[in-house]
């Protein structure tokens, strides 16, 4: 059996996937700061790691998969006084609108979402710790800083030298720290701000704490999968990684997979809200459909950069549509299909086809999750549906039920891994409501024209249709339409 390797970034190669523990997979992925809603920056490594997830599940493991929310942050904190309201109004209303938009791109929910606020003590529990082991120390007036100095590996992630970035750094504006890299674990409250009681006075967690006290709570002191953008290597994971190995006095502890997605450009350019090209996921559902934005995020390989643009999702609204019909045609093989087997040996090539498609894509997807190439498989059995369909309406072949049910369930396979073709029987559904009936009416007007030979209205009609994407196509078993 063909093993699954994975591109880990903490080590800059790809790795053979051994779980931690055998059977399992446990997964930890940054989640969102809901301080404003959700951009397409944000969806990639969602998308991503829901991908991910499903293909372990079609694997067979038990999958236990953590997303945090940030619910309390200097962001937060700003918007909350802008907008007059308070920080927990301000985090509640925008994880509302994260799960709005995630449920439309059927990204699945996570096993649990851990709150920067609902973690409090596990956090000083953490802290203190570090401060009673010497990796931390408190300075006047209640911060607590991490000492990157005490760790030796602190850069191992992102490949960076402790002494290039002394160096490097900026002048220190914060005269208490001992070392410039030095980080936040915990943070004195300024008059107004939200608080809790600490062993240092009132405060709040510095951000990159957080992540480290929830994962190690809810998946133990080493697990499988770390996960997020690659804005995030450094230094939210480097600083991640140096206080999680420090608190559990292992360097070989925490996540043993660290999986980065690539950065999404906007025409070619880096998202900036200065440069007014900055998308949040709500504007762009308002103008296409959920399915045609994910489809777009993994028809590139998640490491790769990825430039959004209008022509692009067009070109992946096309590109989705193709797959879909596909899906018609096999709805209609199967109301063709008769019950009997059929022992020819065009059936056990069709069968063996199918098979080595599916066998392709997954070995598409045990190499790194590439969804890209996975993806061409899924075109490829398409073309094939398509083919075998056409042969049944020109009746050169027959097919039986268990034929179409085998090419359906691979189909299908490939569709629930990506993610995509699930509002399928949704639309269906609506074109039952509406669509059909307004076909079947325009059908009827254009077989009247045929049966009178008028030619020219008929043809009109048929290109009227083609011109606007559905497609008339005259067969032995009647007049068919789909989409283009």
């Amino acid at each position: 059996m063909q093993m699954l390797v994975v591109y880990n970034t903490l080590t800059k190669k790809k790795e053979e996937f051994k779980p931690v523990v055998p059977g399992e997979v446990s997964i930890y992925v940054c989640g969102i700061t809901p301080y404003n809603d959700p951009h397409i920056g944000n969806a990639r490594p969602f998308v991503t790691w829901d991908v991910i997830r499903r293909f372990f599940q079609r694997l067979g493991y038990k999958v236990k998969y953590i997303q945090n929310f940030t619910d309390i942050d200097d962001k937060i904190i700003n918007a909350a006084n802008a907008q007059n309201l308070t920080w927990k109004d301000i985090s509640n209303k925008y994880i509302d609108g994260y799960f709005e938009v995630m449920d439309k791109l059927h990204v699945q929910h996570a096993d649990v979402y851990p709150r920067v606020s609902g973690t409090i003590k596990e956090i000083i529990e953490m802290v203190q710790g570090l401060v009673n082991d010497g990796y931390a120390y408190v300075v006047d007036g209640g911060d607590v800083y991490f000492s990157v100095e005490k760790f030796p590996e602190y850069g191992k992630l992102s490949g960076r030298k402790l002494e290039d970035m002394q160096a490097g750094a900026r002048v220190q504006i914060n005269s208490q720290k001992r070392h410039p890299m030095d980080f936040a674990l915990w943070k004195a409250a300024k008059p107004g701000e939200p608080f809790w009681e600490s062993p240092w006075g009132q405060g709040r967690p510095g951000w990159h704490i957080e992540c480290s006290a929830m994962s190690l709570k809810y998946l133990g002191q080493k697990f499988d999968f770390h996960g997020g953008g690659s804005d995030l290597i450094f230094p939210h994971h480097e600083n991640e990684i140096a206080q999680s190995q420090a608190f559990c006095h292992d360097t070989h502890s925490f996540a043993q997979y660290w999986v980065h997605n690539g950065f999404i450009t906007i025409n070619e350019e880096k998202m900036s809200k200065s440069l007014n090209n900055f998308f949040t996921v709500k504007d762009i559902l308002k103008k296409y459909p959920a399915e045609t934005l994910r489809y777009f995020l993994v028809a590139t390989h998640y490491r790769s950069p990825l430039d959004f643009s209008a022509a692009r999702l067009q070109e992946a609204q096309a590109s989705l549509q193709r797959l879909k019909n596909a899906k018609a045609c096999l709805t209609d093989l199967a109301d063709l299909a008769q019950d009997e087997a059929i022992n020819e040996q065009y059936i056990i090539d069709i069968n063996n086809d199918v098979q080595q498609l599916s066998d392709n894509f997954y070995t598409a997807m045990k190499d790194d999750f590439n969804t890209a190439l996975a993806l061409s498989y899924m075109f490829e059995l398409a073309k094939k549906i398509n083919i075998y369909y056409q042969h049944v309406q020109n009746k050169d072949y027959k097919f039986d039920r268990d034929t179409v049910e085998s090419i359906k369930a691979v189909y299908d396979d490939m569709a629930f891994i990506l993610g995509i073709l699930e509002n399928y029987a949704t639309e269906e559904t609506e074109n039952d409501d509406l669509t059909e009936k307004l076909m079947n009416i325009i059908i009827n007007i254009r077989q009247n024209a045929r049966q009178e030979k008028n030619w020219p209205l008929a043809d009109h009609i048929r290109d009227e249709l083609k011109a606007i994407g559905l497609i008339i196509e005259d067969t032995t078993n009647g007049v068919k339409w789909r989409k283009e």
